[in-house]
């Protein structure tokens, strides 16, 4: 009699060549792969470059267009950084697909040549596609909804047992079913529903509505979304934590999959992973459910009474009005009476010498105290090295709005002896916790320094900024000839 565990196998690679019999008996005209996959990215017509064509997911983890209308994502960037790396007249073909179900097919009948879709490396996928090296971890966990099992006097499950009985609506074709069918023998009461055409984004916001009970997902986009629905909460861990790497098909060229694990080695190497990585997740675990519920609340209160201000202070410094915005609530959650001890006062907390430098007579007076912040974090900008690209800049920009760019700077300095790059925030944001710390402060140009502060102050507004960016549309002023675009699901802070 067969292996159990094999059988699951052949049956969920039996599973996937359905899909492919099915999709391409309907090919599509040219902009189309598969149904409802679209080429957002074609190359240039030259006949002497060679085109890798790259096939992703529209989530907060692979690709999607940000509040400048650029594309952006984790993946996106890794796909462009790789294009890059290949040099000469390589181009970049990307295909954008709607869920898991069309990205493995697109391998599997060679429309593309590498999938980078925070593909989860699983025992069943190994059987029918090969793998890069792994560049991510990720843990799946089961997700509930906080409020509906309140109203229900629902315990949260602690455990798989405590599963049994309960409906699980999963994406059909994911790792999460894998994992399910492999515990179902441990666990005979695991019932669960797979829904196709959806991803596991969709499957929360249906679980933060209430409109499902329990769902699976990967604990890095569980993050996210947490920062936007504070009601989605984390029951367990389930299974062991998996690896995320690009899909190639087995009948691949072995020279592109070499290119492939080569560059993987080298951007761990160089910290340039490690960068990409903080930019899309370094603040997802940073706020609180009880901090972005009030945040939630306040934007529905308080933000409409000071949201002309913010947009009138983008047009004169260019900044997004929803990171102002963000500044103004981490300084003084848009309480404009708000004074520290130390008198710093108003919605952006300007100190007294600030207050003075960009000539504001009242710190109190909401009309006064929103541009001048603005126009500082300009100033600020301009004092950081043009070297240093965005998003970075921005992130020093708002620590040393914090703490001050003299501080910024020593540990910019810190960074550069301990061998990081001083240009990146995730490598600037270690050393600036170490100003205080005498091993490394004594020798700093300007001494002590609560590191901790900044950091924090950086990364609670990058997740506050996030949810406006979700939330709030962007405000567009073709008169002033700055324009930010349409906000796109996810924002580029």
């Amino acid at each position: 009699m067969p292996n159990l565990r094999d059988f699951y196998r052949v049956l969920l690679s039996a599973f996937l060549l359905c899909l492919i019999v099915l999709l391409t008996s309907c090919n599509q005209p040219s902009n189309k792969v598969d149904d409802g996959t679209k080429v957002v990215i074609s190359p240039t017509d030259d006949k002497n470059s060679e085109v890798i064509t790259f096939v992703t997911l529209n989530s907060p983890n692979t690709y999607y267009v940000d509040g400048d209308k650029e594309f952006a994502g984790l993946e996106y960037d890794l796909t462009r950084l790789f294009i890059k790396e290949l040099g000469g007249n390589t181009q970049l073909k990307l295909i954008v697909a709607n869920s898991i179900n069309q990205v493995l097919p697109a391998i599997l009948n060679n429309k593309a040549d590498i999938a980078a879709a925070d593909v989860t490396v699983t025992d069943a996928r190994k059987e029918i596609i090969d793998f890069s090296t792994p560049y991510q971890d990720v843990q799946q966990v089961v997700v509930y909804n906080i409020e509906k099992n309140k109203e229900t006097h629902a315990k949260a499950p602690k455990k798989l047992k405590d599963l049994a009985g309960l409906l699980i609506t999963v994406p059909a074709g994911t790792s999460f079913v894998e994992r399910l069918i492999k515990l179902q023998p441990k666990e005979s009461g695991l019932i669960w529903e797979e829904r196709l055409r959806v991803g596991s984004e969709q499957l929360l916001q249906e679980l933060a509505r209430g409109e499902i009970d329990y769902t699976i997902a990967d604990s890095h986009l569980v993050s996210i979304m947490q920062n936007y629905y504070p009601n989605l909460g984390v029951a367990f861990a389930i299974g062991e934590p998996e690896k995320i790497a690009w899909a190639l098909p087995k009948n691949g060229d072995p020279a592109l999959k070499q290119k492939v694990d080569a560059f993987f080695s080298k951007i761990k190497k160089n910290g340039a992973l490690r960068n990409l990585i903080d930019r899309y997740h370094g603040n997802a675990k940073r706020l609180k459910p009880v901090d972005v519920k009030a945040f939630l609340i306040r934007s529905r209160t308080l933000l409409p009474k000071y949201k002309r201000l913010f947009q009138q202070a983008q047009e004169i410094t260019g900044l997004d009005w929803r990171l102002i915005a963000a500044i103004s609530y981490q300084e003084s959650h848009w309480d404009t009476f708000n004074t520290s001890p130390t008198n710093v006062r108003g919605l952006m907390m300007l100190t007294e010498d600030t207050a003075d430098l960009m000539k504001v007579s009242d710190r109190l007076d909401p009309k006064q105290s929103i541009p001048a912040g603005a126009k500082y974090i300009n100033l600020l900008k301009d004092t950081i090295p043009d070297r240093v690209p965005e998003p970075d800049r921005t992130y020093m920009a708002l620590a040393s709005y914090n703490i001050g760019y003299a501080h910024v700077e020593d540990a910019r300095v810190l960074a550069q002896r301990l061998k990081l790059n001083p240009d990146r925030w995730a490598d600037v944001k270690k050393t600036l916790v170490m100003l205080n710390d005498p091993t490394y402060y004594v020798n700093a140009k300007y001494g002590y320094a609560s590191g901790g502060a900044p950091v924090i102050f950086v990364e609670s507004i990058r997740s506050y900024y996030n949810i406006l960016a979700r939330f709030e549309p962007s405000y567009d002023d073709s008169q002033s000839g700055f324009k930010v675009a349409s906000a796109g699901a996810y924002p580029p802070y």
